[in-house]
């Protein structure tokens, strides 16, 4: 029982090591290139130049966070792109008040003493559909303005 307990608290410290690990290294792969050039462990040789060590830590984290003016140009462009395809919800929107109103009104020629009730559902409907257009247009917004 005791070497089962032993083995049990040894694969779970084992396992909570690997985690740390793991999510020290995605950590250091968000920071900034210059947070990391700056705070690297450096060991000093006997020429008195600062060697770094190489791990594949250190290596991931030193990879090119460059950006050209090409790779801004392209992400520009993939947010006017995905802020157009967002406000194509609009135009659903405007075809949905209209199937609305255009519904009231057959409803209304049919029978004109439900006018009340059917004018509410009318306005319902019309405020769902409203919504959805403001939904697409309100995520449009964030794409070109929040990213």
């Amino acid at each position: 029982n005791y070497n089962r307990l032993v083995c049990c608290i040894t694969k779970f410290v084992r396992l909570f090591v690997s985690l740390l690990q793991v999510r020290a290294g995605s950590r250091a792969l968000y920071r900034p290139l210059s947070a990391s050039v700056l705070s690297r462990p450096e060991q000093q040789t006997q020429s008195g130049v600062a060697v770094i060590p190489q791990s594949p830590l250190t290596q991931a984290t030193l990879r090119g966070f460059q950006t050209s003016a090409i790779s801004r140009d392209i992400d520009t462009a993939a947010k006017f792109i995905g802020a157009g395809a967002a406000t194509v919800g609009v135009a659903g929107s405007g075809a949905g008040i209209g199937t609305v109103f255009g519904s009231l009104i057959i409803g209304y020629a049919r029978n004109p003493s439900l006018k009340q009730q059917l004018f509410s559902y009318a306005i319902l409907g019309f405020a769902l559909s409203e919504a959805m257009g403001l939904f697409c247009l309100m995520v449009a917004f964030l794409i070109l303005f929040a990213m």
